[in-house]
């Protein structure tokens, strides 16, 4: 298994404040221009607590061979 880099970023703000979202650009080793979907979960800490665990896990989904 290869040695991964997981890119990530939180903040907490009371809900309804964000009004727009944008992806993060990352510049990669190659040169090359790489982006980051930013997601928004709301509600009570046990909510976004239990939904971010559940996306956390659908992203490794998508990367069986990791």
């Amino acid at each position: 298994m290869a040695n991964l880099t997981l890119i990530y970023g939180l903040r907490l703000l009371p809900e309804g404040e964000v009004t727009e979202i944008h992806d993060a650009t990352l510049k990669l080793a190659t040169g090359h221009e790489a982006h980051v979907t930013m997601h928004l979960i709301e509600g009570s800490r046990e909510e976004i607590e239990t939904q971010l665990k559940r996306s956390l896990d659908a992203f490794f989904d998508f990367y069986p061979e990791i």
